[in-house]
């Protein structure tokens, strides 16, 4: 019986994982592997780590969990794949189903034949269109030449001042790698209004923002980058000027997406999507049966929306080529779509969501509504508690839960919720499910009422009219900015965690203790907007009860309390009152 030959285009991700499993299933296919690259089979999520000095050396991305170095020899020897590295796949004849390639070092050329293809070209860089991209000290770190290069430089002392176009993930990432280990002056530019947009919201991504610039980052939010310069005669290497300033830097990356490499496949005749990537069905099959394609260069369907969406990670990559792997060798596996699982590391901060933020939720066309929620991950009295900050995206008629986001200091515990709720997505669970999830308990890993169940709880009541919340945007607006007399926050905390606001804000500032508020109804302003506050929104909650149940209108309560303003730098105080810990939505 003749052998089953394959071809694998791309070696990064996808590639391995598929050509292994298939060799694993079906140990006498003949797998061919190219990439036109010379490094193979690489963590390219592990470059900004390589850059900050997390991981000392480049060729730990490149080895297995054993210290092997996947090299083609490595895959050769150990997995019975060829890889042909240097090598350019130029187009695909379907009819005569052949690959021509071309070797970069000689330049030969040859046609490569399969009986089925796989195609796992992945993604590039977004070039901006601006004059100065081609500028040697110009870089989109999203490989490991680009990598090594950026290392060099700043190792060899050529770089004092760093520019990173775009706060995504990746400019995240890079301002930590860049200003924490080697203590570069670090720039952020960034577009939108804030960092991570379409990531977060407003209110977590204010903390995130607070969190970055706290460690000596300079954020410039609303710009855009419009040219960059070689600077002839300063100590800088460079000049760059924005929508709204001249800027000077030694080195700048650029971390503004991806789009996927589809112009191979699309070449080949093959149905590819209006925003360029490589449409394929449950089985990651192309519109050629015998052609599949995953990775980066693909479209795959959003499990919340029903739409597809470009969705670009290493971990979908690895779970798409096992599937590819299983069909190829006759198997029937299928993969059926994302809910959008992110998490990114920003200094001492772990962010991570899954499915639809609130903004997103909107523009989608759901009535959605949003709860946040401030509690410890762990039983408030075990010694390594951290505040954990949750916010849920519900959509107000169906009930359905459309996504969760948060940020915390205790990575593992955020990771975890994040996780459990992004497992329920894909079946459209309701908020039922979230405030009587079954969470594992034990002090030094959750608290018995956990953040999870005062999340679900919170959000109920909001649903429910019986909460009544203001975001810190709405906060900072109505507030902070009007600074109006017709506005008074009531903090219903202990009189020494008020007494700073009340000696900031005087008569706007009021202090009524929750426990004591039964007794001093008429204390409480009848002619102006009141907004609760407490530390975290427990109390505060409690207070609109109370006053509701007394017939005051118009109140709302702070969302996240004093937590959420002082760790999103709403109001910094350089006093620092004692904030109560392990408090959540009740």
């Amino acid at each position: 019986m003749e052998k089953k030959r394959v071809v694998v285009i791309g070696a990064v991700a996808l590639g391995p994982k598929t050509a292994c499993r298939l060799k694993r299933l079906m140990p006498g296919a003949e797998v061919v592997m190219v990439d036109q690259d010379e490094y193979i089979s690489y963590g390219g999520c592990g470059i900004p780590y390589y850059i900050s000095g997390d991981v000392s050396d480049v060729k730990e991305l490149m080895a297995t969990s054993f210290h092997m170095l996947r090299t083609p020899q490595f895959f050769e020897d150990a997995k019975g794949v060829h890889v042909r590295p240097r090598t350019q796949a130029i187009s695909i004849d379907r009819r005569g189903k052949k690959v021509l390639v071309r070797d970069l070092v000689s330049g030969k050329e040859e046609e490569l034949p399969y009986d089925q293809l796989v195609i796992a070209t992945g993604s590039r860089p977004n070039r901006l269109p601006i004059p100065g991209m081609d500028l040697p000290q110009v870089f989109s770190v999203t490989n490991l030449h680009s990598a090594i290069a950026v290392k060099d430089r700043i190792a060899k002392g050529e770089v004092s001042k760093a520019l990173i176009i775009g706060a995504g993930p990746i400019g995240c990432e890079m301002a930590e790698a860049l200003s924490d280990l080697w203590g570069l002056e670090t720039t952020v530019v960034e577009i939108a209004s804030q960092v991570l947009p379409g990531i977060l919201d407003h209110n977590l991504a204010l903390m995130v923002q607070k969190h970055i610039e706290d460690r000596g980052v300079t954020l410039l939010l609303n710009e855009s980058v419009q040219e960059i310069q070689p600077m002839e005669g300063g100590e800088s290497a460079l000049k760059i000027r924005t929508s709204q300033r001249t800027l000077d830097a030694d080195l700048v990356i650029t971390a503004v997406g991806v789009q996927p490499n589809s112009e191979l496949a699309k070449a080949a005749g093959l149905n590819v999507s209006p925003r360029g990537a490589i449409v394929v069905n449950r089985r990651l099959q192309t519109s050629d049966p015998d052609i599949y394609a995953g990775g980066d260069c693909i479209e795959v369907p959003n499990l919340i929306t029903g739409k597809s969406m470009h969705f670009p990670q290493g971990s979908l990559a690895n779970r798409q080529g096992r599937v590819i792997g299983t069909n190829l060798a006759g198997g029937f596996a299928t993969f059926n779509g994302v809910v959008g699982s992110f998490t990114v590391k920003v200094f001492d901060m772990a962010v991570a969501a899954a499915g639809l933020c609130l903004q997103a939720a909107k523009r989608e066309g759901y009535d959605a509504a949003s709860a946040l929620v401030i509690q410890a991950d762990r039983a408030h009295f075990y010694p390594t508690q951290s505040l954990m900050h949750l916010q849920l995206v519900v959509d107000r008629k169906t009930r359905r839960v459309l996504g969760i986001q948060g940020v915390g200091e205790n990575g593992d515990a955020l990771v975890g919720r994040i996780n459990a709720v992004a497992a329920l997505l894909p079946y459209r669970p309701g908020l039922d499910d979230i405030s009587n999830m079954e969470v594992a308990y034990s002090p030094p890993y959750a608290s018995a009422m956990d953040i999870m169940i005062a999340l679900g709880n919170t959000a109920e009541n909001v649903l429910d009219g019986l909460n009544r919340p203001m975001g810190l945007e709405e906060f900072e607006e109505c507030f902070l900015k009007e600074e109006g007399d017709d506005v008074v926050c009531l903090d219903v905390r202990g009189p020494a965690n008020a007494a700073p606001f009340v000696e900031r804000y005087g008569d706007r500032w009021v202090n009524i203790p929750q426990e004591t508020l039964h007794r001093r109804f008429d204390e409480v302003p009848k002619d102006k907007k009141v907004i609760l506050v407490c530390n975290s929104g427990a109390r505060s909650y409690e207070a609109l009860r109370q006053l509701e149940a007394q017939g005051f209108e118009g109140i709302k309560n702070l969302e996240g309390g004093v937590a959420a303003v002082k760790k999103a730098g709403v109001i910094r105080m350089d006093e620092e009152d004692a904030a109560e810990k392990g408090k959540g939505g009740e």
